[in-house]
């Protein structure tokens, strides 16, 4: 139960840090350093997660941070489209 929970929390926290970085992805060209930057200045704040959170290397989590990270990318670049849409359609 306690490995859920932490597996949990833990995903949450990865998606929640991947959404401004998949925000400043979206803006980038891609393959560009800027948005090679977005997609892996991440990855060291999740390895800490990770760790800190003893959640541990467990091959069951993986797909779960996985998945989070990647979440937490495609939610930021898609809230930055509907806000550059929004802001196009005030103007207008």
């Amino acid at each position: 139960m306690q490995i859920t929970m932490n597996l949990f929390w833990v995903a949450c926290l990865v998606l929640l840090i991947n959404l401004p970085f998949g925000y400043w992805r979206s803006g980038a060209e891609k393959f560009s350093k800027q948005w090679f930057l977005a997609v892996h200045i991440p990855v060291p704040f999740v390895i800490a997660l990770r760790i800190f959170s003893h959640l541990g290397w467990h091959l069951i989590t993986f797909p779960i941070i996985i998945t989070a990270f990647f979440m937490g990318q495609f939610l930021g670049g898609k809230t930055a489209i509907l806000l550059k849409k929004k802001k196009n359609n005030n103007i207008l």
